[in-house]
């Protein structure tokens, strides 16, 4: 078993990110705000860093970099920025997130 999908399976929700990135301070927030203790990984200060970046730039479907954030809710990667923001204004991550057994209410 490769190294990101051992993480990701740890909690029901589990974000791949870089200390300096914006855009994962974004969706780690927003996700903080909804009531998800989301495992957090900063690849920038892991050792193994660099080689879960290129497994998670070949699960994005090799676009290339930035590959963080990733949000894995449940095991399963659902995407980066764009894609948890636009589940969230269509009312769908909240009831993902229920699903997978990350919030309660």
């Amino acid at each position: 078993m490769d190294r990101v999908t051992k993480l990701a399976s740890e909690r029901a929700v589990v974000v791949f990110t870089a200390s300096n990135c914006g855009m994962c301070h974004a969706v780690t927030s927003l996700l903080g705000e909804l009531g998800v203790n989301a495992a957090v990984h900063e690849l920038d200060k892991d050792p193994r860093g660099r080689e879960m970046e290129r497994e998670l730039v070949r699960r994005l479907g090799g676009r290339g970099p930035p590959a963080v954030p990733a949000v894995f809710i449940g095991g399963n990667l659902v995407g980066g920025t764009n894609r948890v923001m636009s589940l969230h204004l269509a009312g769908e991550l909240v009831p993902m997130l229920k699903n997978a057994g990350a919030l309660w209410l």
